[in-house]
This record gives structure tokens, sequence and C-alpha cells, in this order.
């Protein structure tokens, strides 16, 4: 490839005249050749990179300024005889570009395409890849490359993954730029122009069997060259406070490292970006902020140069299909940064320095050596069962499987693999078969293929198992019987899978010996010899990725309870599979305005990594209400793999808290719940759910009680059905909500639409409908009554901060359930039917108009017709917004004088919903 482009500044375009001579290597007769030009995948608000944008719940793409996007046109694509070319992108992917040849192109011919083109780069705030703030350029994919045929075109669309797949090329770049520009780039230097007459300079780059296509132009540019014994590398990742001297020491040291496992870097140059960085982070270090520091500078400058230094490296020799066949490339990478830091840093603590302070030493966590945090991140989204199978096409995957858990279990895995293969030497074998296999277009197979050739090990349970499913490892000791001369013990398998796992012998904890156990199909007895041992454990040494690690012990004398003693712990850790743990943490709340501040503790069994079965005990005590609240609640949830039903969850909660001024309600409620998804696209937002739950509600009035209570205490059995697709752009629910109590029975519909338009208008909408089915309830009272604007809450789900307030600022406290409305109306209930539709709009960015109108009907009169509109502010739409009414059934409020009574707020305060937030743009 030849590429000559022109960069102009000013309008961020670049002129490209470009050509390609493309070689058939393949047996087939190629009559059209795909095209990647991924610069045109900025184009649109619908293109597949904007749908992604939207599906990780980011506007950023879709609100943004048409100058801001990026897309390409393309002049002219021509054969080497000038004749014009049949070209055309495809409805699907309209990043690539289907050329049709003039002529067929034969196995082992060439065929030459002339291309003329002009490129208008997108701001890099989308992607990081394009035109800064600074009017600075970080240009990766940018210019036009053949898609790779193996058979079959490998084309996809950009999807801000990093994982273009390309044929190695000889490449030669020749690019104009302004004066006080300067290009780095892992292409070497082969000539540098200036031309007078425009203050531009001609920078000419070459370089063989390369893919990499990232350039760097920038005015000020502050990458430094290391040249080491190995080869140079450049970089720009940077640590505050660490000198030149000792980059270079580090960066010799990586290097080194980097030949001696991967072989000789087949190139003079290896660039590693702080964007490389940036996009594939060590998590856990990129979170901390910079005033706290667990490790050195050195150190941490060095785990993250390494880090991306790995992935660059391993990407640029091993010529992999980076979309479909990602894990081995990130395994790689995770199972030799864990060896590097194994070999130099040994005593390395997964806290860091952290591990040493009192208090914090007293942590399990504290105890952890840096490289449980893959394993710790692997099980985090396979104990939530969101975990997806490391074979799965990479823009198919959860971002958090894609950016963190997927590579960490690839990693892992390859170190379980190496271990259980005790007759063979893996990491020198990888170093072998990267050796033999530089910049050759391989597939997962020949590994597969290479590494079961080497080994009298039955390999297969890796590749299928592990790999090409979401299996978990799950095993138990479930029973050990000692005899005259020998021990009996029974290992369980509780997956249908094939892994093996491994025993550890223990006395006085310390390994006395070791083996593997293989192909346990439900259960398994082995015999061994009666000796010394005192304690057997399933893999002790914690290489093996096991879903439960609790049940893995069992003492040759003794009980099941001296096995797994009792554990107090101050604070929420990482569980320690030796212990039965429980948890105390101080709590400081604020629920309502009666309790006041509330002071108490829980006490619980939650560890960092998700559990099934789950308790929690918290006793408190309100310093307004001068009274003892909280509550106690038990849940155990079932998890399914490959089924639409993925998740029975049941248990009991109950609560004590006040509901008014010296009133207080005591709530018991058992409950079970279905949760239902597509299985085979967890990207899909789409979920629904199934429950049934009995709500028993008691209250208290004291002497100094001020809240009326007018219908006895009662219990209500309540079944609800709830379908979700919460997208950022387009948001739809839909709910149905079935009550039946002595007085009364009830049925309810609500549904709600949003939508984000391309010309960035909000639209909402919500309709409900709601109907006695029986009211044998005081209608005086109107407790169980649908609600126009504040529901009553009988059933306590609502987290008002002042429930039974009929004045002042928290009685204007909304939350949008039932009638939905926002101005209190003369008819605020309905004992009968009511149904409602509520409607919004954007004026301007947060501001948006509102509007709402409904029917009411009550028992023994009229229907009447309500209405209200005003204006909505959405700080933080769902958990902060605040309305303001201008005209309704009442007429103009906005002229009234106590409009500032008139005025509502939703607020939310619990931080697990706030922590939604975050979690729907990962899982």
């Amino acid at each position: 490839m030849d590429i000559d482009a022109k960069v102009n500044v000013e309008s961020k375009t670049i002129s490209i005249s470009q050509t390609i001579i493309y070689k058939n290597e393949s047996n087939a007769v190629l009559t059209e050749i795909y095209l990647n030009d991924w610069n045109h995948s900025y184009s649109t608000k619908s293109t597949p990179l904007a749908k992604r944008f939207e599906e990780e719940f980011s506007t950023k793409f879709h609100l943004a300024k048409d100058e801001q996007r990026g897309f390409t046109v393309i002049t002219s694509i021509k054969n080497e005889n000038d004749s014009s070319l049949e070209h055309s992108r495809l409805d699907a992917h309209p990043d690539v570009i289907k050329v049709k040849l003039e002529n067929p192109l034969l196995p082992n011919e060439a065929y030459t395409l002339k291309l003329n083109y002009q490129l208008k780069l997108p701001d890099a705030t989308f992607t990081d890849y394009g035109f800064t703030k600074t009017n600075d350029f970080d240009l990766k994919y940018w210019y036009i490359t053949p898609a790779v045929y193996d058979g079959e075109w490998q084309y996809y669309s950009n999807k801000n993954l990093d994982d273009m797949f390309v044929p190695k090329s000889d490449i030669t770049i020749t690019i104009t730029h302004p004066r006080n520009y300067r290009v780095t780039s892992e292409l070497n230097f082969s000539a540098v122009g200036f031309n007078k007459g425009d203050n531009t300079q001609t920078t000419t780059l070459t370089g063989k069997d390369r893919i990499d296509t990232y350039l760097s132009l920038h005015k000020f540019p502050n990458y430094g060259f290391v040249q080491t014994d190995n080869f140079i590398l450049i970089s720009n990742i940077s640590e505050k406070g660490l000198q030149g001297p000792e980059k270079a020491l580090i960066t010799d040291r990586i290097t080194k490292y980097l030949s001696e496992q991967l072989g000789d870097y087949p190139h003079r140059q290896l660039l590693v970006s702080s964007i490389d960085y940036r996009k594939n982070p060590l998590y856990g270090l990129n979170q901390l902020p910079s005033f706290f520091r667990p490790f050195p500078d050195d150190l941490q400058y060095e785990l993250k140069l390494v880090k991306t230094a790995l992935k660059k490296y391993i990407d640029n020799v091993l010529l992999l299909n980076p979309r479909k066949e990602h894990w081995l490339s990130e395994g790689l990478q995770i199972y030799y940064l864990e060896k590097y830091v194994d070999q130099y840093y040994p005593d390395l603590k997964l806290l860091g320095t952290l591990s040493d302070i009192w208090g914090i030493k007293a942590f399990h966590a504290a105890d952890l050596n840096f490289n449980f945090r893959y394993f710790l991140y692997a099980m985090e989204i396979a104990r939530k069962n969101k975990d997806q199978p490391l074979s799965m096409s990479k823009d198919s995957l959860t971002k958090f499987n894609s950016n963190i858990a997927g590579k960490y279990k690839a990693g892992v895995g390859l170190n379980y693999l190496d271990e259980f293969a005790e007759d063979i030497n893996l990491s020198q074998l990888i170093t072998e078969f990267v050796e033999t296999n530089q910049l050759k277009q391989i597939k997962i197979s020949d590994f597969e293929t290479f590494i079961t050739s080497k080994t009298d090990k039955d390999l297969r349970w890796f590749f299928t198992d592990y790999i090409n499913t979401r299996k978990k490892i799950d095993f138990k000791i479930a029973d050990l019987e000692t005899t005259e001369d020998s021990l009996k013990l029974t290992i369980k398998n509780k997956r249908d899978n094939t892994m093996p796992i491994s025993v550890f012998k223990m006395k006085n904890d310390s390994v006395i010996g070791k083996l593997w156990v293989e192909n346990i199909n439900g259960t398994k007895t082995i015999s061994i010899p009666k000796d010394s041992t005192e304690k057997f454990i399933l893999d002790y040494d914690n290489v093996i990725p096991e879903f439960n690690q609790r049940d893995n012990y069992r003492s040759v004398k003794g009980s099941f309870l001296n096995n797994k003693p009792l554990q107090f712990r101050l604070f929420k850790d990482i569980e320690d599979p030796n212990y039965n743990q429980v948890f105390l943490m101080p709590l400081v709340e604020f629920n309502n305005i009666y309790d006041g501040l509330t002071l108490g503790a829980k006490f619980y069994n939650k560890t960092i990594l998700r559990k099934r079965l789950n308790y929690k005990f918290s006793p408190q005590y309100g310093t307004r209400s001068k009274s003892f609240t909280g509550g106690f609640s038990v849940f155990y949830s079932h998890n399914l793999d490959e089924k639409k039903l993925y998740d029975i969850s049941y248990g009991l909660s109950t609560a004590y808290q006040s509901f008014g001024e010296d009133a207080f309600f005591t709530r018991i409620r058992p409950s079970i719940s279905f949760s239902f998804r597509d299985n085979s696209d967890l990207r899909s937002n789409k979920t629904s759910h199934i429950n049934a739950r009995y709500v028993s509600i008691k209250r208290e009035l004291g002497e100094n009680a001020t809240v009326i209570v007018d219908e006895p205490d009662y219990g209500v059995f309540n079944l609800r059905y709830v379908y979700s697709n919460p997208g950022i752009i387009n948001y739809s629910t839909f709910r149905t909500d079935f009550q039946i109590a002595d007085k009364f029975s009830k049925l309810s519909v609500n549904y709600e639409y949003r939508k984000l338009t391309k010309s960035n208008r909000n639209i909402s909408f919500r309709f409900f409908a709601g109907a006695f089915l029986e009211n044998n309830s005081d209608l005086a009272s109107n407790y169980f009554s649908f609600a126009l604007d504040r529901p009553t809450d009988y059933l306590f789900d609502f987290n008002y901060l002042g429930r039974s307030e009929a004045t002042g600022i928290f009685s204007q406290q909304i939350i949008i359930a039932e009638g939905g409305f926002k101005s209190k109306l003369e008819t605020p209930f309905a004992n009968q039917w009511m149904t409602t539709a509520n409607f919004s709009t954007s004026i301007w960015r947060y501001i948006q108009a509102y509007g709402d109108v409904g029917l009411v009907k009550n028992k023994y009169e009229n229907t009447k017709f309500v209405y209200d509109s005003g204006i909505r502010l959405t700080l933080v739409e769902d958990y902060f917004e605040i309305y303001f009414p201008v005209y309704s059934n009442l007429g103009w409020e906005i002229a009234e004088q106590d409009y500032d009574q008139r005025i509502r707020f939703m607020f939310t305060v619990d931080p697990q919903v706030l922590l939604g937030l975050f979690r729907r743009k990962w899982y």
C-alpha cells in the first residue's frame, strides 16, 4: 500500500491518493474485493458504531454536532489501467466498501487498485481517535485497507473495539502536514522534506509486514524513545514523579522479558500510547485518584507499560481474527502479565502498600497476592450469571466481559492449563508457537493442535468446556471415609463438564501432596494410602476459577463444623473460604424525617463476590423518633444457565420503621421472583420479571401520633409482571399489577416509552390504567384507592422522605406511579377506576414541557376529566427532577401566591439505585 496524504488542519480533513496492490493468496478466483473504511463509521447516527454507543448508554455521539462526526468521500476507485471500478457501501456495514473487479483475480496473482478519497476526521471524544480539542490528531484505522480473505471475506464494522482484521502489508505513507506538527509512528522514518512555499513538511514512513495503522500528528508530541538491546520502544505513557533514567531501566527490563517470552520482535520499533492504556487499563489501578497510591510510582508505571506493551506486541505478531478469535491473544497478555509479576514481584499484594496499614491488614483482601485480581474480576461476572463464552464474537460480549472478565478468565485459564499439564512447560511451548507462527495468518485451531500434540494429558476439556461454553467449575468434597489402611475421598462435580480438579493433602497447614482428578461425572471416589494427612483441600493454590470454594475442605478427623470455623469481621471483605464469615458494618442512614438520622449496625454474610444465599440483620436507633427500628432479610438466588429463565429468587424480608410522628409499621414480605432474558444476546437490555409476594402490614400509633389510621391492619397478595427495555435512545417498559386482599382486589397496567430523536429531542409518553375488581374498603379513607399524584403506598414500597406529610417541602416529593400527575387537584384519588396519560418533550437541554390528562371515576360520582401542564427540569432522569406546574384544572397555578408549595421534586437517596447508572454501562 502506497498512501499519499495531505492534512488540512483547519478543516480537519485529509486528502488521500492511495495505491493497493492486492495479491490473491487463496485458491479461489476473486471477482470482488472488500475494503475497510472505518473513518466512515462516524458518518451518521444509525451506523453500527452509533448503535454501539447507544447500547452502552452513551449519548455523546448521538448528541454531537454534525461537524464533530467523520466521514469519507470516495472520489474514484480505478484499476491499473485507470478504468473506473464499480463500488458500493454495504447496507449493514456502511464502513465497508465492495469493489467489483473488471477482470477476475486468479490465485497467486495481484490486482492494483487506485483510490482517491477525502477524510473528514471525527472528534476524538468519541473513541480517542480523530482530532482533539487542541487541534492535534490521533489517527487509527484512518486510511482504507483491504479486508482479509481466508476462504470467505472477513469484514465487519467498527464498534469501538480496536479490532480491525487486516492482512499484513508493505506500507509506504507520505504525509504532508504543517511544519509545526510532528509525526510519531511505529513505521520507519525514511525521509523528511520541507516545502517553503506553503510552510508544510512531508514525512515518508515505510514498513514491511505491518498491520498497525496508528499515527500521531501533534504540535508538541510527548513520546519518548528508548533504545534497548531488543528493539526501540516508543511511548507516551507517563507517571508523575518518575524520571527518564528510571523509565529507561524499566523499559529495558520489559523489552527483554517480551523477547524472551514471545520471541524476537520482527520490527525495529514498538509504539505504546497512553490511548492504548486508557482503552485497556489495569483495572484496579486506573480507578484510583492520583493522590492515593497503594503502589510506588515506578511499579505503577511498570505495570501499566508492561500490560500495554504485551498487548501491542502480541497483536502485531500473532495474526488472529481480533473479533472472532480474540481470547487467545487477550489470554496470553494476562498469562504473561501474571508471570511477569510472579518473576519480578512475587510478594506483591492485591492492595499494595495498603496491606501493611493497621486496620486494613486485618482484611482477607490484604492477604491476597496481586494476581488474585484476575480471578476476582472473572468470578465477579460469573456470580452475577452474566458471563459469556470466551469464543463468542467480541461485539456480542457485554462491556464488562469484553474489557475485563473475558480477558482475565482467558489468562487464568491458560495458567490452569499450565498447572494441569504437568508433563510440559506451557510457557516454553507458547514461545515456540509464537515464534513459529510469527506474522502468519493463523486460527485458534492451530494453537489447539500444537498444544495437544505436545502432552499426554487430555486437554479437550479446555477447548470445549472452558473456552466454548459458560459452564461453571464447581466441585465439592462429598465424603471422606477412613479405613484401616486408606482414605477414600469422594469428590462431586456439581456441574455438567469434564474439567479436572486438584486435590491437596495438608498437614499443619502445609502441603504434603497434590494430585489431579479427571473425568468426574457426578461423583468419583479415589483411594489414597493412609498417612499423616490431616485435611484435604480442593484447589488450595487458587489456580482454578471455581464458582464456589466454600465446600472444598474436609478434615480427616472431626465434624463439618471444625472444618469451617465461624469468623466475625468488620466491614465487607473478599470471601475467605476457610471460614464461615459474618460481617458487621456500622450504619448511619437517613430513611425518613420521622426517624431522623438512624444509627445502628448491619450483620450480614454478603462478600465482594455475590453469593446465592444472603442474609442481613440491621438493628437501628432513630435519633428523632427515639425508637429502635431496622429489619431482617434472607434471600436465595438460583441461577440457571443457557435458559431464558435465568434466575429464580425467593426469600423473606421484614422491616420496622416510622411512617409518621410516633407511628410505626411492621412489614413482613415473603416473595418469589422469576427473571427472563434473551440468553443468546446478553448485550440486549430486554428483560422480563414475574414477582409474587405477600405483604403483611401492622401499624402502631403512640400517644403523640398525628397520623389517623382509618383502615385495620391488612395483608395483600401481589402478583406483578414487568417487561423492560431501558435503552438510552429508545426506552420502554410495560407493567401489570394484580392485588387481592380481604377488602379489595384490583388490576392495573402501566406502559412507558421514551425516545431521543435524531434531532436530539427527548419525547416521553406514559400510560396508566387501573380498576378495582372489588372494593369493600371505607370509601371515605381512599387508603387503598388509585392516586392521581401521590400514591398512599400502603405496600410501603416507595422511599418517601415524609410519607404522611400533607403540607411542607416533604409533601412535595413525587414518585411517578399510578396517575403520574404533578399538580395536586381536587380529585386526587379514584376508588373505582382511573386512566391517565403523561407526556413530556424537550425545550432546551434539561428543560422539558410536560402535560398530563386523565379520567377519574369514583363510586357514586360522575367521571371527571383532569389535566395539568408545566415545566420539567431533568437533572438526572428518574433520579433527580423538579416539576413546575403552570396550568391545570385549577387554572393558572403559576400565578397563585402559594406557588412555591405547588412545585414538586423527585429525589432518590438510595445508593444502590444510583449505582444502577454505572452498572447499566458495563453489564
